[in-house]
């Protein structure tokens, strides 16, 4: 179950840095309220996995979804540009979130 909850709380991350982006310095509202129940409910969840999981793993893991989707986003909607080597390294930073999980 931790597993299943550093996940989500991975990809909650991308939520609230992504929010925290259109905020626009926190002066747009909805984006700022986003940002706000997305960082609580992310942080709740690495907390939660890291009672299972060492603290290293579970943030590396919590920031490897989190920085994978975020620029994922961005190259998608965000019009970051996207190029292969943009993609390889995401595939890469993907690969050790997987390795972690693996060796834990």
């Amino acid at each position: 179950m931790s597993w299943i909850v550093l996940i989500l709380s991975g990809v909650l991350e991308a939520v609230w840095a992504t929010a925290l982006g259109k905020s626009a310095g926190f002066t747009k509202l909805w984006p700022s309220v986003v940002f706000v129940v997305a960082v609580l409910a992310s942080m709740a969840g690495l907390a939660y996995a890291m009672r299972e999981i060492s603290t290293g793993t579970a943030y590396a893991v919590w920031v490897g979804i989190g920085a994978a989707l975020t620029v994922l986003y961005a190259m998608v909607f965000g019009g970051d540009g996207f190029s292969i080597v943009k993609l390889l390294l995401i595939l890469g930073l993907v690969g050790c979130v997987i390795g972690l999980k693996l060796v834990h």
